[in-house]
Formats: C-alpha cells, sequence, structure tokens
C-alpha cells in the first residue's frame, strides 16, 4: 500500500524496520500493530500489515521530541517487558488510506506521543541518531539550507554502500562502469547505484523499493535519450520499445560526466543493432506517410526532452476539436477543428487584445501568458482519475475543489478559449486507447460541485457514444486530412522557429522567460534558498519544450482524394466521369508496377556486359523501344550499341575532349551531347552526322537536361544557362535556333542539375557541396544550401510529388532537402562517395566509388542489398519508366545491363 508518492516533493525514504506500532501502553486496551517503519529525509511513516489500519505519516518539522528512553528512566514504558522502542511528540499528523480507500490525508492536528517497538533492538541507536540528524534539517529555516544538509545525509549513505555484484545475472558479466544515481517516475526520485556491464543496466534503489535491483538487458534496448531533469543535463531516459510512450527506466546523475560516460556505453552497444534517429529522420518518415501524425508527435516530444516520467516536461499534444456540441462530428468541414496556427493563448481575439494591452506596458522580462500550456498541475489534472495519488503528493494531500475539476470536455475547452489564465494543450492520453482516465472506475471521492452534483466521470460531448467512441473519433481527428495539412503550423509554435524570438512575439506564443531552456543557468546563482525557490517555482510552473527547427516546418505531403470515388463502374456513367476508366485504371496500374518495382529492386541481375569506351563512361541514354543506347566517356566519343545485335553501331568524336553527359530529345531522332571544350553537340540518329553545335559556356559543360523545348546546361563557368531550342530542318540543312531565357549565376564550377516532374524548379550541385533550388519561371534562388563538404556528384527530385531533393556528395553523405521550406530532413553517411543514383523518395538505387550498386532505405537509413558490378567507379546510371531495366557505366569502360528479375 505504501507508495514513494505518500513522501512530500523532493524527498528521499532512506531505510525500513519491521516494527510495532504500540497504542494505549500500559493501559488494559493496550495493542500491538504490526508493521514497517520507513524513515523518509523529511518524515517518519508508519505503514500497518493490516490494509483497514491508515498509514501514519508524521512530519519531522512537526516533531517535538524523538527519544529511544534510558533503561534507568523513570515511568520508561518500555523497561518492563521490552527494549527497541522509539517514542515520538509531534504536534501534527496526517492519516492516509484509511479503511485502504484512496482519498484526502486526514490531519490528526495536537500533541500526540507515537511509541514504535523495532524488531531488531540493536538498530535503535543508528535509528535514533539519523532521525536526529534529519530532524535538525527539518527544522532549518531556509529551504536551501535544508536541501543541502538532506543532500549531504543522502551523498553519505551512497559513499558507504555500493551496487551487490551477486545481483548480476551472470558470473561471467564484465563491469564497465559503477556510479550513485537517482531513478525518476513522476514526481518521485529514488537514489541509488547504477552499474553497467557488457550485457546489463542495472539499477539498484539504495532502500531496496520497489524492487531490490532493477534490470535491463543491452540487447533490448532501441533507443535511448539524454534528458534535461530539473533545468540540468543529468537526464537518461532508456526505452524497449520503438514507438512506446512510456520508457523502460529513467536515471537522474549526480553529475554530466557520469551521464555522458553511461550513454556513450549503451549507445556504443546498440549502434550496431538499431539506427539513431533525428527529428529531421522523423520528419522525412512522416511527411512520405511512413508514420502517422501521433508517431510523429511522440517523436518530436522525445526528441525535446518530454517524458512521461517528468510531470514538468510530459509529452504535449494539441486540442484538434472545437466541436464539442454537435450530435455528428463532421471531420470534412473546416470549422470542426481548431486553428493550429495559433497558441490557446490566441484562439480568442477578446481574450488576446487584453493580454497584449497588458503586456506592452509590462516592464522586462515582457510575457503574454501567466500560465504554461503544460504544467504538472494541468498533466494530474486530466489524469486525476487513473492517479489519484499522484494528485494528492502534488496538493500536500487534498483533491482540487469539485469545480476545477476536469469534469466535461466542453468546459473544458470553453475555459481555454475564455479563460484568464487557463491557456493549456492536451497530452497524449486522449489520442490513445485507454479511455480509463475519462472514468471514475475507482470510485473516488472526488467532491460534489455547486450545483450538488458529485464529481464522477467526465462528461463527453453528444457526438461520443462512450469513452472508447470519444478517443476513437479523437484520433480519426488527429489522422484527418485537416490535421495533416495543418500539423506543421502547430509545430512551428511548439517546437519550431516561432518559439522564440521575433517570430514568437508575432505568432503570440511568448511565455514566462523561466520557462525556456537556457532561461536560467542554475549554476550561476550561488545562493542555495534562492536556487531551489526558482527551481521550485520553475517545476510547478512547467517547461517548453527544447527547440527542434529554427525554420519553417515542411507541410506534409497529403494525397488529395481523387475528384472520383472509387465506386462500382456501373453506378458512374462514362459522360459523367473526369476521368476515362481506362485511362485512370493504367495510371495506378503503372503506379503499382513502380512500386512493386523498388520493392523487389534488390532481386537486380546483371544480364550482359560490354567494353566499348576507352575511358570512364560518363552519360547513357536508350531510345524508347531501348533497341538502342548511346554512351558518352571521357575518351571523347559517343557511342551507338544495338541491344539487339549486341554490336557497336556507331563511334562519333566531335572534338578530342571529354564528353561529360548525353540525353536523347523525344522522338528519338537527335542526341545532345555536352563536352569539356564548352560545347554542346546535337547528333542526328537519323542522318548519322553531327546537326548543331551550341558554343553555350566559357568552361566545361557538366551536364545537360530538357524538358518541354528547353535545354538546360551546367557548366564549370558557374553558371546554369537556360535556352529556347527551336529543332532545325535537317532536310534543307537548317540549323537549330537558340534563344537564351536565363543565366542562373553560381559561385562556383557546377557539376551537377536536375530538374522537377513539372520542370518549374530545377536544382543545381557545386564543387563545393552547395545545393541551390530555383524557380526556373523568375530566374531566382529559392534555396542555398551547404549541404556537402565535397563536389556534389549527382541530385534529383523525388519522381512523384517533387517534394523532396537528394543529393550525393564526395564527402560519402546522402543529404534530403526539403523543397518547399529549404529545410534539410535527412542525413545519410555511407563507407564511400556515391557517384549515381535513382530514387522513388524512399528508396534508392546508388552507384558506388568501388563498383557496386547500393540499395538502400532511406528512412532507415542503411543499406539494405549490395549488388557486385563494375571493377571501378560507378559513373553513369539509367534507369527506364517502370524502373524494370538499369543501364551502368564505369570507370573500368565498362557499360552493363540489368534486369528486375521477380
Amino acid at each position: 500500500r505504501f507508495s514513494l508518492l505518500h513522501l512530500n516533493l523532493e524527498e528521499y525514504y532512506f531505510e525500513h524496520h519491521r516494527a510495532n506500532h504500540i497504542i494505549n501502553k500500559g493501559c488494559r486496551d493496550e495493542r500491538k500493530v504490526r508493521g514497517s517503519l520507513k524513515i523518509c529525509s523529511k518524515s517518519i511513516i508508519f505503514e500497518p500489515d493490516e490494509i483497514i489500519q491508515p498509514i501514519i505519516k508524521i512530519p519531522l518539522r512537526d516533531c517535538i521530541a524523538i527519544k529511544a528512553p534510558e533503561d534507568n528512566e523513570t515511568n520508561n514504558p518500555f523497561t518492563w517487558d521490552t527494549s527497541g522502542g522509539i517514542s515520538v511528540i509531534c504536534n501534527q499528523v496526517f492519516l492516509i488510506k484509511e479503511r485502504n480507500i484512496i482519498g484526502s490525508y486526514k490531519t490528526v492536528r495536537g500533541k500526540t506521543e507515537y511509541l514504535f517497538q523495532l524488531d531488531v533492538a540493536g538498530k535503535l541507536g543508528d535509528v535514533v541518531q539519523t532521525l536526529h540528524q534529519l530532524y535538525r534539517a527539518s527544522c532549518l529555516d531556509k529551504l536551501g539550507d535544508q536541501a543541502a544538509m538532506i543532500t549531504a545525509i543522502l551523498q553519505s549513505r551512497l559513499a558507504r554502500t555500493s551496487f551487490d555484484k551477486n545481483r548480476f545475472q551472470s558470473i561471467s558479466e564484465t563491469l564497465h562502469m559503477e556510479c550513485k544515481a537517482e531513478m525518476v517516475t513522476p514526481l518521485v526520485t529514488n537514489p541509488g547505484h547504477v552499474c553497467v556491464t557488457d550485457a546489463n543496466l542495472y539499477f539498484q534503489p539504495l532502500n531496496g523499493y520497489p524492487k531490490p535491483v532493477v534490470q535491463i538487458t543491452l540487447q533490448n534496448v532501441r533507443r535511448i535519450y539524454k534528458r534535461r531533469h530539473g533545468l540540468m543535463p543529468l537526464g537518461l531516459e532508456v526505452f524497449c520499445t520503438e514507438n512506446d510512450l512510456c520508457s523502460d527506466i529513467y536515471l537522474k546523475f549526480y553529475n554530466y560526466q557520469d551521464r555522458d560516460e553511461l550513454y556513450f556505453l549503451i549507445a556504443t552497444y546498440i549502434e550496431n543493432h538499431i539506427t539513431e534517429h533525428t527529428a529531421e529522420s522523423y520528419m522525412l518518415q512522416w511527411q512520405r506517410g511512413h508514420i502517422s501524425n501521433y508517431q510523429y508527435l511522440l517523436h518530436l516530444n522525445n526528441l525535446a526532452d518530454r517524458s512521461c516520467n517528468d510531470l514538468s516536461q510530459y509529452p504535449v499534444f494539441p486540442w484538434i476539436i472545437a466541436d464539442y456540441s454537435s450530435s455528428v462530428l463532421d471531420l470534412t468541414k473546416p470549422e470542426t477543428f481548431r486553428d493550429l496556427s495559433k497558441p490557446i493563448g490566441a484562439l480568442n481575439k477578446e481574450r488576446l487584445d487584453r493580454l497584449l494591452t497588458r503586456y506592452r506596458e509590462m516592464p522586462d522580462p515582457k510575457f503574454m501568458y501567466g500560465s504554461h500550456y503544460s504544467s504538472p498541475g494541468y498533466v494530474l489534472f486530466y489524469l486525476v482519475r487513473v492517479a489519484p495519488e499522484h494528485m494528492l503528493c502534488l496538493q500536500n494531500g487534498k483533491f482540487d475543489h469539485a469545480d476545477r475539476m476536469f469534469n466535461s470536455l466542453a468546459e473544458t475547452w470553453k475555459n481555454c478559449l475564455d479563460g484568464a489564465t487557463d491557456f493549456k494543450e492536451l497530452i497524449p492520453e486522449f489520442y490513445e486507447n485507454d479511455s480509463s482516465f475519462l472514468v471514475n472506475s475507482l470510485k473516488l471521492d472526488l467532491g460534489k460541485r455547486q450545483g450538488g452534483k458529485t464529481v464522477e466521470d467526465v462528461e463527453l460531448p453528444p457526438w461520443a457514444s462512450g469513452p472508447d467512441d470519444f478517443l476513437q473519433k479523437c484520433q480519426e481527428a488527429l489522422e484527418s486530412q485537416y490535421v495533416s495539412e495543418h500539423l506543421h503550423e502547430w509545430i512551428d509554435i511548439i517546437f519550431g522557429y516561432k518559439q522564440k524570438g521575433s517570430e514568437a512575439v508575432a505568432a503570440h506564443n511568448v511565455f514566462h522567460p523561466l520557462t525556456y531552456e537556457g532561461g536560467v543557468d542554475l549554476n550561476s546563482i550561488m545562493d542555495p534558498n534562492e536556487k531551489v525557490a526558482l527551481l521550485t517555482q520553475i517545476l510547478e510552473f512547467g517547461q517548453t519544450p527544447k527547440q527542434l527547427f529554427t525554420s519553417p516546418h515542411p507541410q506534409r505531403i497529403v494525397p488529395k482524394l481523387r475528384s472520383l470515388p472509387r465506386a462500382p463502374s456501373h453506378s458512374v456513367s462514362i459522360a459523367e466521369s473526369p476521368v476515362s476508366p481506362n485511362e485512370e485504371s493504367f495510371e495506378d496500374l503503372t503506379e503499382e508496377s513502380i512500386t512493386l518495382a523498388w520493392n523487389n529492386m534488390a532481386k537486380l541481375t546483371l544480364h550482359e556486359q560490354y567494353k566499348i569506351h576507352k575511358e570512364a563512361i560518363t552519360g547513357i541514354a536508350v531510345t524508347c523501344n531501348g533497341s538502342s543506347v548511346f554512351t558518352t566517356s571521357q575518351d571523347s566519343t559517343l557511342k551507338m550499341f544495338s541491344r539487339e545485335s549486341k554490336t557497336l553501331q556507331r563511334s562519333v568524336s566531335f572534338s578530342n575532349m571529354a564528353l561529360s553527359s548525353c540525353l536523347i530529345l523525344p522522338g528519338d531522332t537527335t542526341v545532345i551531347c555536352s563536352s569539356w571544350d564548352n560545347h554542346i553537340y546535337f547528333y542526328s540518329i537519323a542522318f548519322g552526322r553531327q546537326q548543331d553545335v551550341l558554343m553555350g559556356h566559357d568552361d566545361a559543360v557538366s551536364r545537360i537536361c530538357w524538358s518541354d523545348e528547353r535545354l538546360y546546361s551546367a557548366s564549370w563557368d558557374s553558371t546554369v544557362k537556360v535556352w529556347r531550342c527551336v529543332p532545325g530542318e535537317t532536310l534543307s540543312n537548317k540549323k537549330h535556333h537558340f534563344e537564351l531565357l536565363a543565366e542562373l549565376e553560381h559561385d562556383i564550377s557546377v557539376n551537377t542539375i536536375d530538374l522537377s516532374a513539372a520542370s518549374a524548379l530545377l536544382a543545381s550541385g557545386t564543387k563545393e557541396g552547395t545545393i541551390s533550388i530555383w524557380d526556373v519561371a523568375t530566374a531566382t534562388v529559392l534555396h542555398q544550401l551547404p549541404c556537402h563538404s565535397g563536389t556534389v556528384c549527382d541530385a534529383a527530385f523525388s519522381p512523384a510529388d517533387g517534394r523532396h531533393l537528394l543529393s550525393a556528395g564526395e564527402d560519402g553523405c546522402f543529404k534530403v532537402t526539403d523543397v518547399q521550406t529549404g529545410m534539410l530532413i535527412s542525413s545519410v553517411t555511407a563507407e564511400e562517395p556515391q557517384r549515381c543514383f535513382r530514387w522513388d523518395g524512399n528508396t534508392i538505387l546508388s552507384g558506388s566509388q568501388s563498383g557496386e550498386l547500393l540499395i538502400w532505405d532511406l528512412l532507415g537509413g542503411k543499406v539494405t542489398e549490395r549488388i557486385k558490378g563494375h571493377a571501378g567507379a560507378v559513373t553513369s546510371l539509367w534507369m527506364n519508366e517502370q524502373c524494370t531495366s538499369v543501364v551502368t557505366g564505369g570507370e573500368d569502360r565498362q557499360i552493363m545491363f540489368w534486369k528486375l528479375q521477380y
């Protein structure tokens, strides 16, 4: 029945002794109550074995005397039949769980003597000495002095003990580290010893409670996070699950060196098993629909130091639904939803205007809101029905007033909109499957409201048939299209660039300076009393999450619902259909076949290979029917190879300089080649001759693209040029007409370019590692990012939606950039540079420096397949539209033909 929650906040439980509580000593009705006497840093607690008896809590500060009566003392109640007795005289005690019912503590005031008799009389002297020490600490005037003295007593106890090695799972385990720490659970910290071996993480509580040792097998660890606890970088949280809200253990250390060493030991052990995820890697998974809105918010909370074990930093989730009065919840109407672009305090304009008036008149430091959106009190406001003892611990043994309880969803939402000091968001439980926090299943006496109504279950909105249905509809709302399209706006406010600075002021999102990370440096405060008071204030008030993003968060890629519902074909006539049924199904079929191809990319097999050049291959282009393959090389030649006859049919040289890339124009009549001699050559396939030449640049042309009668050329002269090409009439020997439409200036040589699917955007990569994203229509740069620490080898927009840009560099990194915001959202490091690639938004097929073809799971950040390929670097890679046929070229002068076999 005893719980650490019966202690005060910031109180420690040191030891326990089997004992009798002697009632009415020396009288006819004298009796002994068996139980356990617990010595805590601010109180003495007696837990009777009989559950009908209340737990007795005696605050040390209310004690008048604590003594072990001497044998020769007259009227000594112990002399005649026993020893090992302790007498405690006090002014006030609390009775907890009378008749084993959880409820407000009963306070007994007035001078009273309590007699306890220890089973082991030999321990009496030590126990009394400890109690005298703790009593002296509790009598100190200042909280800081009390805390310092209790800490000294605790550290002395920890120093006299060590981890019991007999608790190891195996005698063959090797000890790597041992140190002192505290295990953290909501509102409670429990001191003890931490041990890490080559197989397990152990925690042994000093008091042996709730069990002698907590053990976690390192092999089971999936995630590990450094935590800020009490504003100090001393916490560490370990998870053995991938997506769970609650961790397996949360430890708080006494110095950051111990914390960091333990983190390093566990992280080193698990790095072979799992990939550490960053906010950016989760963002990529979320944007692409691989994780839900709920899972993404859970991961962001974790990365921002929010933990279920720390009520001052509990995970924060948004209010989503704004309608608590309708009988049916309509998730297709925008007005059903809360405006996610504003903090709670800014949703009601009238209230906001009042707050802003006060804000403008306020001296520095200014803040708009006098309370936070997440605090221990708010968390327990929602959870009181399942965590009543936590509420009693936080509020000194009392429940809140019945009218201030979580009585009704509609009332709570209204108060968040209208209340002068109520700006709270929600907690994850509103979007999970356990509805017990909405139901008073423990039959708690939570008081009566003003109208005489007893506080029972939470009153639900009319559209919910019951608690489970309510949570189901909340989940549906969180995963709805509207929320998917707008959730990034809320993330900007809570975790992102609108959290601090001028953007926070503009978004009406300014809280008290103490709530922000770095708002106060506790180490710089020398006065222990000031430090304790400040820490208490911050922990009770609530804390703003760690800032994860400093630029606008990208929007989720939400597939637009088709205008034609997937209904049986007979219900819609072809005349009404915006798309012909055959056309739509063909489109779906193509999409499905491409997805199938990428899912089976590991089954890529080599069919044939040919050595047709004298130097490294630089470009590959294939005709629509796949019969002819054109390749360019550093040997300065363009070659035409026949797939059918497996023979080299043509070899053309335009100059003695290397060719850098090639492409075939629509219609398969012309091949365009770029050259290191600053020229671009047009070669007529039908007539077998050079048709035209464009002297377009002042240095080597590195890459060319073609779209919609426009040629895009990148060059080492630091430009990308956009040309409009009017084809020549070859028969009458008329040349192409070239008109320069735009010149995109760079600071250094451009090595690669790519066009988005709609040709509205162009990406360029330079020799210094910079990626630029350009608006082609206006010839303006939208984003310029220093992505790589060496030359950008290749870059490509995501084929289906163009929302992401993948780049590969000489530094061996793949980088994913969000096109809309310019935010770098994922980085994967390879063992060696990847020279060229193709991707579908999730999976990458890359050609490596060593000649292997690698298949990458981009979201998992790992190689899933290695395919033996060239004898030197893979320098060029072509893939057909169906993604089933691949041609590669390498430094080994080979071209290789690959097919998907599935």
